[in-house]
C-alpha cells in the first residue's frame, strides 16, 4: 500500500472517529435532533475544507446514518417513523453534500489562486534576470540553468538561431533532450510534446518569426507559463543577437581605425627613412663632384635610415604575431644580467648621451625566461628612456625580488606623462602629445612590451610624475 493510498485510508477512519466522538458529546449532553445535525454539518464543512470533496461526502454520509439511528425516532433503528423526520433526514444531506461541494470549490479556487501568484512571482524573478542583465551574451549561456532554478523543472534546454547552438541546464539534460526536437521545433513553429519523458519542447517567438525552441522535463507550469517564459528567453536572445551585431560592428569599426592609424603612422615613419636614403643615393649618383667625406656622410645616411627602416618593419611583423599569438616563447631559468646587458649592447647609440646605472646584484634568483623576448622589453623601455630624456640625465635600470616575481624597472628624469596620456601609453600606435613631431617612433614599442611580459604570465606598469621623470616596471616568475 503506498503512502497515497495509506493517508486516504487514515482520513476516512479519522472521519469516522469525528462521527463518533460527536455522537457521544451530543447524547452526553443530551442535546436535541437540531443541535445534533448542525454539529454534524460543522464537522463536514471542516473536513470538506481540510482534506476535500471525497472525505466530506464519506462523511456525510456516515454522519447522516448515525443521525438517524442516534437521533431520529425510533432511536436506535434505521427507520424513521414521522414523515417530517424524513424530509429533515435528506435536507440534512443534500446540505452537508452541497455544502462540501463549496467548500472544495473554494479550496480549489484557493489553491489555483496561490499557484497564479507564485507562477507569477517566478515569472517576475525571470524576467528581471532576462531584462536587466549586463553579460547578455553570458545569460543566453544561463538560461536552461535559470529556468530549473527558478520555476523547478528537472531539466531543461534551449536552441538560440542567433548563434546556432544548444544550451542545456546540465549533462543530464542532454540524455533527456534531442537537439533534433529543438531544431525541428524552431524551424516548424510548432510544439511538441513527449507524455513518456513528460518532455514539452515550445518554439520561442518574436512575433512571427522564430528565434529557437525551448524544452523542459519535469515540473508543473501551466500552458500560460510556458507561453511567457518562451516569450522572454525569445526577448533575452533576441538582445543577445542585437548585442553580438553591435559588438561585431563596433569592432569592424574599431579595425578600420587602427588601420586607418597604422596606415598614417607607418606612411610617415617609412617615408622618413626613405627620403633619407633616396636623396642620399641620387646624391652618390649625381654628376656632382663629392670628396671622400662627403661619400662616407651619404653612405652612412643610407646604412642608418635602413636600420631604421629595418627595425620598423621587424616591429610591425612582430606586432602582429603579438597579436595573432603566433610567437612561442622558449622559456629558460636565465639571470637578469644576461638580459640588461644584451639590451644594453642593441641601444648604445640611443644611450650614448645618458648614463647608464645598474643595480641588478649577483644573488638574485634566476627568472623563467625567454631570453631574446626579454631582451626586446628591456630595448624597448631603455630606447623609449633615451629619445624622451633630457642629454646627460641619467638612466637607472633595478632588478629586485617581490613575493615569487622579479620587478626589474627602467627609470629616467625626462619630462614625465601626463594624466591623459598615461591611461594609453600601452596601446598600439598611441604616442604622446607633447612629443610626437619631435622624437621619430611608431607607437609599438610600449605595445609589444607589453604584450610580450603578458606572454610571460607578468604585469607592467608606469609611475610617473610630470616634470619629474617615469618608471617602467614589469614582473617576470621566477624559476621553480
Amino acid at each position: 500500500m503506498n503512502k497515497i493510498l495509506q493517508t486516504q485510508v487514515a482520513r476516512y477512519l479519522l472521519s469516522g472517529a469525528l462521527v463518533a466522538v460527536l455522537v457521544t458529546l451530543c447524547r452526553f449532553a443530551h442535546t436535541n435532533a437540531s443541535t445534533a445535525g448542525f454539529s454534524f454539518l460543522l464537522a463536514v464543512l471542516i473536513v470538506s475544507a481540510a482534506w476535500g470533496l471525497r472525505c466530506a461526502i464519506f462523511l456525510s454520509v456516515v454522519a447522516t446514518l448515525a443521525y438517524n439511528f442516534f437521533f431520529l425516532p425510533p432511536i436506535g433503528e434505521f427507520t424513521i417513523a414521522d414523515p417530517e423526520n424524513w424530509i429533515a433526514l435528506f435536507t440534512f444531506l443534500l446540505t452537508a453534500v452541497i455544502a462540501s461541494q463549496l467548500a472544495e470549490r473554494a479550496r480549489r479556487e484557493t489553491a489555483n489562486a496561490t499557484s497564479r501568484r507564485r507562477e507569477l512571482e517566478q515569472l517576475y524573478a525571470f524576467s528581471q534576470q532576462m531584462l536587466t542583465a549586463d553579460n547578455v551574451l553570458g545569460l543566453v549561456n544561463a538560461i536552461p540553468i535559470k529556468v530549473v532554478e527558478i520555476f523547478g523543472p528537472k531539466f531543461a534546454g534551449m536552441f538560440s538561431i542567433h548563434s546556432k547552438k544548444v544550451y542545456y541546464s546540465d549533462l543530464q539534460a542532454q540524455a533527456l533532450i534531442s537537439t533534433e526536437d529543438l531544431h525541428r521545433v524552431s524551424d516548424r513553429g510548432v510544439p511538441v510534446t513527449h507524455s513518456d519523458k513528460n518532455l514539452r519542447v515550445l518554439p520561442l517567438r518574436i512575433g512571427l518569426r522564430s528565434v529557437g525552441a525551448l524544452a523542459v522535463v519535469g515540473g508543473h507550469l501551466s500552458p500560460e507559463s510556458m507561453e511567457a517564459i518562451g516569450s522572454l528567453v525569445a526577448i533575452a536572445i533576441e538582445r543577445a543577437g542585437a548585442v553580438e551585431k553591435l559588438a561585431n560592428a563596433q569592432a569592424g569599426r574599431e579595425s578600420e581605425r587602427l588601420r586607418s592609424i597604422l596606415l598614417d603612422s607607418v606612411t610617415h615613419d617609412f617615408r622618413t627613412p626613405l627620403t633619407a636614403i633616396k636623396a642620399s643615393a641620387q646624391s652618390l649618383l649625381s654628376d656632382a663632384q663629392l670628396d671622400e667625406a662627403s661619400r662616407r656622410e651619404l653612405l652612412t645616411i643610407i646604412n642608418e635610415e635602413s636600420d631604421r627602416l629595418d627595425r620598423l618593419v621587424g616591429e610591425a611583423a612582430q606586432m602582429a604575431q603579438l597579436d595573432a599569438h603566433a610567437v612561442e616563447l622558449n622559456l629558460q631559468p636565465h639571470h637578469i644580467q644576461e638580459a640588461i646587458d644584451a639590451a644594453l649592447a642593441t641601444n648604445q647609440n640611443t644611450l650614448a648621451r645618458h648614463e647608464v646605472k645598474v643595480n641588478a646584484s649577483d644573488s638574485l634568483p634566476l627568472v623563467s625566461m625567454d631570453l631574446r623576448q626579454t631582451e626586446e622589453i628591456l630595448s624597448q623601455l631603455l630606447d623609449n628612456a633615451g629619445k624622451y630624456s633630457p642629454r646627460g640625465t641619467p638612466i637607472t635600470i633595478t632588478a629586485e625580488v617581490q613575493g615569487n616575481m622579479l620587478v626589474t624597472s627602467v627609470a629616467d628624469q625626462g619630462p614625465g606623462i601626463d594624466s591623459i596620456d598615461q591611461s594609453m601609453v600601452f596601446d598600439k600606435f598611441y604616442r604622446g602629445r607633447g612629443l610626437r613631431q619631435s622624437v621619430q617612433g611608431t607607437g609599438m614599442g610600449l605595445a609589444i612590451a607589453k604584450a610580450i611580459v603578458e606572454a610571460h604570465g607578468g604585469t607592467i606598469s608606469l609611475t610617473t610624475q610630470p616634470g619629474r621623470g617615469s618608471v617602467f616596471s614589469f614582473t617576470l616568475p621566477l624559476s621553480r
